[in-house]
Order: structure tokens, then sequence, then C-alpha cells
């Protein structure tokens, strides 16, 4: 009988004599209640009484074991009736035992847990095996005392003691599994409960202590009471009781989880990352409630869960590539349910995606895919789709081939059919609607293109790689001289060339020729262009090309006439060149004879000036000044006279005629839209209706328009507009072009029409002092209306008969009957 079960029996002893003292004080206090001052007395020993039971009964609450008391022996201890025997201990206590007895507690709790653990196999202190009912009636008729220790359901220990205490029976009972058993140093009642639990299945603690994985038990307050070697190795403590001594935890959540499971009542787990012998290893902490603590070991999962990241790494990235392709991906798991779809599985099918995400499976797919018109129809659908789902079934090296789909709303889908690498089944959608017809315009085309090639004037063969003619149009038949017999069964190139050479001897271009058709090196499969002169007179322009499929091209072109037309422009040309270069000649001689004379005054005016002939006074150095001047300015003139002349070519003749400006306007437009669009300009043409004809130069009008055009696209930025008009207003009638380009700023516009007036845009600054005198030279004046950044309008202003002194007599017309004016404006109108 252990120390403190003999306390505990003592305890239980005591309470019993203070419960008789109470009951004889309380009896001796009735007796003398007439005095007061035994009364008082009394009361003193009844508030002590009660103190000490209180405190006896907070004792037994806080003992984690019961202790059971009988009065007096069971009438039969053989018998099941326990009697009912005092409980002393926690209500916590007592429910553990019951579990451990797989007992319900009720109106005897006392007596159940005791016919629950009556049977179970027990071994005393001396190591006989017995049962704790045999050593209880030895207890009750002969008064043996026991120790027992009793090995409940799932491995558990029970120590059990009985004493009896003069007419009293006292059992002790305490649940000692793995608790204390180290600290007390009881080794050899482990071993002893070892031996016991090797006759039973459930005996797992002596291989929990071996274990390779860490084990351990805390109590109620999280300190540790026991770990296996493995834990200790974890830890990298020296012993199991240097471990328990020092409490150290392989993780800090370890307490945690303890109290969460004893808490619950249920086992908990959780992942953790500990460092193991100097790597990071993920440990599985498993942790279970049990009597009076927590118990649990760690399962090195590192591998596991390194691959099961991989693998989730793995079906990310195939997912991702599914999600990033063209095609549209469909997947069936094994159970046939839906897995997974792509994005272009969506665009393609326009599905309900919420449908999509329960997984519907492989028949309600195909029920809801014809059910939305987007299978092929199909004579006998329930056979189709029996054969659909049984691709299942077949064989992993059963190829199935793909097939094409052709959908009620006009496309066609390839399906391929595949083995899923996880299992189940892959689908691959690719919409093959668009190459389709590509296809079938491509080969329309092609026969188009056969059609078109026999209208073309140029003669066309295409020989390929093998030298032999592969495809020819009429044209070349007509200009060789080939009869449409000749050409077929493909001839080669040697045969047709041999007929060819009747009218072209070269051989060397021949030769040079089928160098191109039938070597494949990349030196001669180049584009070669060439012309042959025949002996008919005939000039053909010809041009070698390599097709991509290794054929080659071969096209010819009678330029004959297009050679006699270049050399009637080749002479013009020369004329002209001709004519341009006396010009020249003659400008350069006036500039000459001009320029030596007022180059030797200018010279010998600078030489007096600076002293050559001695030092002049004041008097005379202000006429040399105004020499200097002179000769400096009339340079300048002569200059301005000479550009003038090499821009126009001569003086300002008007050749009048009836002119409709509005015509002349438009064929201006004509000649700058190319430059126009060139640059972005928008040029638009406004002519008043009704607007009549003018007696006028029509070539210097339209000098005019082409000038005010010119300038005008000169300064307009791209995408800015131009717009050329005619109006009639009264009589005369306006020439007028504007822009929405930079403008003129305010004090640079009187002198836009001065000649040599260069802009910031370049130019030889003789445009508009053009426009202003032809247009004085007709009677007429121009206008200028223009603000910075918001464009420029310029209106040329022209009678409808010339008022001038230029005019020559012959062509005044201002003498004319005013009858016979009105007579012409009519005929004209």
């Amino acid at each position: 009988m252990t120390g403190q079960t003999f306390q505990f029996v003592t305890l239980a002893v005591t309470i019993g004599a203070v419960a008789f003292a109470v009951a004889v004080g309380i009896w001796a206090f009735k007796q003398t209640a007439g005095a007061r001052g035994a009364q008082a007395l009394w009361r003193r020993k009844m508030a002590d009484l009660e103190d000490r039971v209180a405190r006896a009964d907070s004792v037994f609450g806080a003992h984690p074991g019961l202790v059971l008391v009988w009065d007096q022996p069971p009438v039969d201890s053989a018998d099941t009736s326990w009697g009912a025997p005092r409980i002393f201990g926690s209500s916590v206590a007592l429910a553990s035992l019951l579990r451990f007895a797989e007992a319900n507690e009720g109106p005897n709790p006392a007596g159940i847990l005791m016919e629950g653990l009556a049977d179970y196999e027990a071994r005393s202190a001396g190591g006989e095996e017995t049962t704790l009912r045999r050593r209880f009636g030895d207890l009750s008729e002969k008064g043996q005392p026991f120790s027992l220790t009793i090995l409940g359901p799932s491995g558990r220990f029970l120590e059990v003691d009985g004493r009896a205490a003069g007419t009293q029976l006292v059992v002790w009972l305490s649940d000692a599994t793995i608790r204390g058993l180290e600290e007390s140093g009881a080794r050899g009642r482990i071993e002893e409960a070892r031996r016991l639990v090797s006759k039973d299945p459930l005996a797992f603690l002596d291989m929990l202590g071996r274990a390779p994985v860490p084990a351990w038990r805390m109590n109620a307050t999280g300190r540790i009471e026991w770990a296996n070697q493995a834990y200790v190795e974890a830890v990298e403590g020296d012993a199991v009781d240097a471990v328990i001594e020092k409490q150290t935890l392989l993780d800090a959540a370890m307490t945690d989880l303890a109290s969460r499971a004893t808490i619950a009542g249920e086992p908990v787990d959780e992942m953790r990352i500990v460092v193991i012998d100097g790597s990071r290893r993920g440990l599985k902490f498993l942790v279970f409630p049990v009597s009076g603590g927590a118990a649990g070991f760690a399962l090195d999962v590192t591998d596991g869960e390194e691959a099961k990241a991989a693998l989730a790494r793995f079906r990310r990235a195939h997912d991702d590539t599914l999600n990033h392709m063209a095609e549209a991906v469909v997947v069936f798991d094994r159970s046939k349910r839906l897995n997974f779809h792509n994005k272009a599985f969506s665009n393609l099918f326009k599905l309900d995606d919420a449908w999509l995400n329960e997984r519907p499976g492989h028949g309600q797919f195909l029920d809801r895919m014809r059910e939305k018109r987007l299978l092929p129809e199909q004579a006998d659908f329930g056979a189709w789709k029996t054969d659909e789902l049984a691709r299942y079934d077949a064989p992993p090296s059963e190829e199935t081939p793909d097939e094409l789909w052709p959908l009620p709303d006009g496309r066609t889908l390839r399906v391929a059919r595949q083995r899923h690498p996880l299992g189940g089944l892959m689908l691959i959608f690719e919409d093959k609607t668009d190459e389709l017809a590509l296809r079938a315009r491509y080969n329309t085309l092609i026969n188009v293109q056969r059609a078109t090639l026999d209208k073309l004037h140029e003669a066309v063969a295409v020989f390929g790689a093998n030298g032999r003619l592969q495809l020819n149009n009429s044209a070349f038949e007509d200009l060789w001289g080939f009869d449409a017999e000749e050409l077929d069964g493909q001839p080669d190139f040697d045969a047709v060339s041999e007929t060819c050479a009747a009218l072209f001897t070269d051989d060397r271009v021949w030769t040079d020729i089928k160098a191109r058709v039938t070597d494949p090196s990349p030196q001669a499969r180049k584009q070669v262009t060439g012309e042959m002169r025949r002996l008919d007179g005939r000039v053909l322009t010809y041009l070698t090309r390599p097709l991509p499929d290794g054929a080659t091209l071969i096209c010819w072109d009678d330029v004959t006439d297009s050679r006699r037309i270049e050399e009637a422009l080749r002479e013009r040309a020369e004329a002209l060149e001709t004519s341009e270069r006396i010009k020249t000649e003659f400008v350069e001689h006036v500039s000459y004879q001009l320029r030596t004379p007022l180059t030797t005054i200018g010279g010998y005016a600078d030489m007096l000036a600076q002293g050559f002939a001695g030092e002049l006074s004041d008097r005379q150095k202000e006429p040399m000044s105004a020499i200097q001047s002179a000769a400096a300015h009339l340079a300048k003139l002569i200059d301005d006279i000479l550009d003038v002349a090499a821009i126009d070519a001569g003086q300002l003749e008007l050749e009048l005629g009836d002119v409709d400006l509005g015509d002349v306007a438009r064929e201006a437009a004509d000649l700058v839209a190319a430059r126009a669009d060139h640059h972005a300009i928008k040029l638009d043409v406004d002519i008043e209706d009704g607007l009549g004809l003018l007696r006028a130069d029509r070539n210097r009008l339209k000098q005019v328009s082409m000038n005010l055009l010119s300038n005008a696209i000169r300064h307009v930025a791209t995408g800015g507009a131009v717009t050329i008009g005619a109006r009639r207003n009264g009589e005369d009638i306006t020439l007028w072009v504007k822009d929405d380009g930079e403008g003129i700023a305010p004090e640079k516009q009187a002198s836009v029409f001065d000649r040599f007036a260069r802009g910031e845009r370049g130019g030889a600054g003789l445009g508009l002092s053009l426009v202003k005198e032809i247009a004085e030279l007709h009677g007429g004046w121009v206008e200028l209306q223009s603000e910075p950044e918001r464009g420029t309008l310029v209106s040329c202003h022209l009678p409808p008969e010339p008022r001038s002194n230029a005019v020559p007599p012959e062509l005044d017309l201002a003498s004319r009957p005013a009858t016979r004016l009105a007579g012409d404006r009519a005929r004209a109108e």
C-alpha cells in the first residue's frame, strides 16, 4: 500500500470521526442549551468542525482519483451488488473512471464503476494475475489488503488499492496511464504493465516508445510527463529525464494544441515547420485527449508535402498552359465528371460558368450541348452518347482519330480526344470554320488566277524545279509562235527554248534563264530582268522570279511601242535641254556684262574710301559713301532682276481669251492634289454656280492659282485643309484660296506681296509678287486676310474685261460696243 493511499484512508476515517463528533456535539449542545457560556463554547467548536469538514471536502475534490468507503462489507461480494459505498473525490475523476470502465453513470455510480472494473485482467504487486472481484471478496471476507494494476481499454492503466479501516472498507482508484511513472521511479511497474500490454492488441504504448516518430504526453497544465526516444533526438536532448526536467518543446504550438484537444474532447492536428538536425522539416502534429491531459505524436511529412506542392505546381502550370491555348479544352476525371475547362472553351461554347463549376458529368455535358445545339445532328443520339462514354473504358493504347463536327450554327469544329495524364479524358476543340472557308477561297482564287492569267497581255510561263513547263497563258503561245498542242505534256525547257531561239538567237541569255530554273542554289534563285531584241524588230523585256514551291515564273512584255515613244521623248528632252542651256548661257552673259562694270565701280569706290589715292577730306567722304551705297543697291537690284528672269523666263505678256475661272481653279487643284495628299492635307474646291466667263489670260490665271495653292500648302501643317474657290462679286469675279495654317503676323502682312519677300517656310519670294503683278496686269487687285495660328485668305479680284496699259492695242476690247459685249456674255453663259 502506497503512502498516498494510506493518507487518504486515514483522512477518510478522520472524516468519519469528525462527523460522529459533530453529531455528539449537537446532542451535547441541546442538553446544555440553557447555559449561555456552554452555548458559546459549543458554537465555536461547531464552527471549527464545519471548517475542518469543508477543508476535507476541498482536498477530496482536488484529488484526481476516487476513494470509495463501505461502512460495512456488502452482503454477498460474489453477487452483482456492490452495495452503496460513499464516494470521496471530484465528479470529473468519477466521469473519467466510468469512461475507463466503459460504464454509464446511474443512481449508484460507485457500484456501477466497481462492476465495470470487476472482471478486467489485473496483476498484483507480486506479479500474480487476478481480478478486482476476487481480491475485493478477500478484503471483505478476510480483511486481506490488495494493490492491483488493471489494464483497461485503449491501453490505459488503473491503480486500485483496498484496505480495511476498522469496520469500514476503503478502495482507492487512480488512472495511472503514463503519468508519473517515470518521475516516481516505478520502472518495474512500467515493465510489468508493458508485459501486460503485450497480451492485448491495443497495447501500443511500448511500440510508441520505440516508434521512429516523436511522441509525448502532457498533463492538463501543459507540462510534459512522458516522451519517447525519437522525441528526445528531435529536440537534441540527452535523455528522457533531461527533456522532461527542462520541459523542452519540439514546437511552441504543442501546448496550445494540447489545450485545444482537451477542451474539444477530440483529436486535433496541425502542420508545423520545425528545424530538426539543422534542416527545415514539415511535421504534422496529431494531439488527442487522454485522462488528465493530452498525448500526441509528430509525423514527418516533408517529402509528402513537397510532392503535393510539386504536383500542385504541375497542375497549375498544366492548367495555365491549357488556359493560354487557342484551342478549347475540357477535362473529365476518372469519375466522368467535368474537372477543368479553359477560357477558350468558355469563349467557344458560351456555356453557363456557374453550371460548369458544378462539375456536371460527361453525360449531362453532352445533353446540355445537344440542348444548346452545339453538337452535330445525330440520327440516334442515345447510341452516339453511349459510344462517347465508352471511351473511358477503352484500352490506353487504342488511338482515337480526330473528327470534324459540323454544328447546326454553321461552324465546323475539329475534335481530338486523348487520355489525361492524371486520369480521365481530355477533349480538345478547334474552330476550323475560318480555315475551311479560307481553303475554299484559296482554291477559288487559284482558279480565278488561272483564268486571269489567260487574260494578261504579258506572256507568262512557269517552269518547275525539274525544268519542265507547268503552266503558260495564251499570250506566251502568241508571242513565240507556239501551237497549243506543242506545249501539251509539260515539255522541258530545252525544247521550249529551241523554238524561241528562232526569233532570239543569243544562247547566253537562254542558258542563264535555264540556270535560274533548274539550279537550286540561293545565288541562282534570284529575280533577274533583261531585254531581248528579236530578229523581227520587236523589243521584249523579261523577268524571272523564283516561286515558294521551287518553280520559276518567266514573264515577257512587248515594249516595242514604248521604246519608240521613249526615243521620241528623249529627242524632245535633248532639244529642251539645249534650249535651257542657251537661256542659261544668255543669263550668265548678261549677268557678267552687268556685274563686271558694277564690280569695278564698287571696287574703286572702296579703294578711294580707304585712302588708296590719298586721304579723303570730310567733304569728299560723304559723296564717296553715297557712291558705295548706290553701287551696293544697284548690285542687289541686278541680282533681283536676274532671279526674276530665271524664274519667269522673260516678260509677262497677256494672251486674252474667254476663260471659265471655275475650270481654271479645278485644274490647278488637280495638279497639286498629289502634293496635298503626300502631306495629308485636305484639298477642297468651292465654285459658285453661274459664275460666267471673263476676258483674261488663261495660262496666267492658272499660274496665279498654282502659286496661291503652293504657298498655302507650304504653310499648312500635316492634317490641315486648303480650299480654292471662285465667286462673283458684283461685276468682278474673285479667285480665292483659304487655308487653316500658321497665318501671318500683322507686321509682316504689308510686305508679303513684295518681290523676294521670303517667309519662314522658304521659297524664292516671287510667288505672291507674281500673283499681284498678274492681277494688276488684268486691271484687278489682291486682298490679304490673315491671323496668326488661324490661317490665311488671299483673294484676287479680276474685272470681266482687262483694264490695263499692259494690254496690247490690238487686244484692247474697251472700245467694243456694249451691245456686242453683252451678247458675248450671253452666249458664254
